[in-house]
This record gives C-alpha cells, sequence and structure tokens, in this order.
C-alpha cells in the first residue's frame, strides 16, 4: 500500500461485517452445519451447492433491502425458501426451520478477521472509535459481543436505528452527529465500495477501502488489502 500525505484524524468510523466481524467465515460455518443437520446430502444436494445457492440469494434480498423496497420480515421469510428451491427443494417448513436455526447460531459466532482484534487494542485510546453498520440492531448487537469488542466503540449505529441504509449520506451524517464528530476529522473503513466508499463520500468523510482481492474503488481516498495496512495510516508518525 503506497500513502503519501496522511490527514490527522480524531474520529475512525469502522463498517462491521466483512470488514471486523468475519460474516463469511461465521456464517459458513453455521450453513455448514444446517446443511449438515436437515440431511441435505442425502437428498442429493451437496454443502458445495448449498452454500453459495444460499449467499446468492442473501445477498440479493439484502440489495433490495438496502435500497428500501424489502422489509426485514421479508427478506427473512424468503432467503432460505428461495435457496433451496433453486436446488429443488419446495419445503416453507424446512426453510423456516433453518432460518430461525441460523439467526439463533450465526450471530453469536465470535470469528473475527485476521487482524482485527490487534489494531482495535492500538487504535483504542489515540482515536474516538465507532460503527456504522447495515443491519439490525439486535444482531449486530450479538455479533459485537459475541466477538468482544463493543466496548471499543462510542457510537454504534445500524441502518435500523438511522432508519436508512448506507449508501445514503443521512446515515453518516446521523452517526457524525451522534459521534459529535466533524467529516473533516472522520475516517470511514470498510469492505463495500458501494455502501462503505460511495455513501461516506456523498457525505464529505474521508474512507479507506478494505479489498483482500485487490478490485479497490479507484475513487477512495486509500486502498487497503488487509487491516494491517491501517497501522501506516493511523499509528505512525
Amino acid at each position: 500500500m503506497e500513502v503519501h500525505a496522511v490527514k490527522h484524524y480524531k474520529h475512525i468510523f469502522f463498517d462491521l461485517d466483512h470488514t471486523l466481524w468475519d460474516f463469511e467465515g461465521n456464517s459458513r460455518a453455521v450453513l455448514t452445519e444446517l446443511h449438515s443437520e436437515f440431511g441435505l446430502a442425502e437428498r442429493s444436494v451437496p454443502c458445495g451447492a448449498f452454500i453459495p445457492a444460499y449467499e446468492a440469494v442473501n445477498s440479493g434480498l439484502w440489495a433490495a433491502h438496502e435500497s428500501g423496497s424489502m422489509d426485514r420480515e421479508t427478506l427473512r421469510a424468503l432467503r432460505f425458501r428461495q435457496a433451496l428451491a433453486c436446488l429443488g427443494i419446495h419445503d416453507n417448513a424446512m426453510a423456516m426451520r433453518m432460518e430461525h436455526l441460523y439467526m439463533e447460531r450465526c450471530p453469536v459466532r465470535p470469528g473475527l478477521m485476521e487482524g482485527a482484534l490487534d489494531l482495535l487494542n492500538e487504535l483504542h485510546g489515540k482515536y474516538m472509535l465507532h460503527i456504522i453498520t447495515n443491519g439490525f440492531t439486535g444482531t449486530q448487537g450479538l455479533k459485537l459481543n459475541a466477538s468482544g469488542i463493543r466496548h471499543f466503540f462510542a457510537v454504534v449505529l445500524t441502518s435500523e436505528q438511522a432508519g436508512v441504509a448506507k449508501p445514503s449520506p443521512r446515515i453518516f451524517r446521523h452517526a457524525l452527529r451522534s459521534a459529535g464528530a466533524a467529516a473533516d476529522q472522520s475516517l470511514m473503513i470498510g469492505d463495500s465500495a458501494r455502501a462503505d466508499m460511495a455513501g461516506a463520500r456523498g457525505a464529505g468523510i474521508d474512507h479507506a477501502h478494505l479489498a483482500p482481492a485487490g478490485q479497490h474503488d479507484e475513487a477512495a481516498t486509500y486502498a487497503i488489502t488487509r487491516l494491517d495496512d491501517l497501522r501506516v495510516l493511523l499509528l505512525q508518525g
């Protein structure tokens, strides 16, 4: 990562899923459990087909939710039903049970992204740390508590609380007000070019794009491939 002049920030805003909390790893662990418990292999559905089907459906439904065209209840009612249907299984009762167990188990898994805990320990006390996350307040709270990182953050703002989702600049401005932070003294860190980078840009906040695969938002203030890269930005000098 090449870094030139770095501003002095006072407030650091993090995305949660895929940035600090290992959404993919935690989710796939639970989906693997469900695949086994519901005997999908015996119905000729390998785990290697079930997980991608669920992830594709879930991603599409979340995009609809973030755009405001789908509510939480509909998303949760549809995602396992549609994923199973893609695999030739039409069983609403099974889908409902899977959804219940997934929501019971996934948010309480503790897995964090590599380097997240060490970085937060080093940043804590040097910056005011906050969370801006698209998600449901209760679910995101469970993730923060289960992973042991809730105490690092002064403000935790969910899209459910704000009444609007990233990338709307409104949720970023809401977070700035809640934190008592000025946009020009703040930095947003996230994995999504659309939700985190474009949203922060629209609110006048500098932004660091975490893209492990290297497909960075070219308009981002900073491009990083791992959380450890933030040490150069925030802990040196």
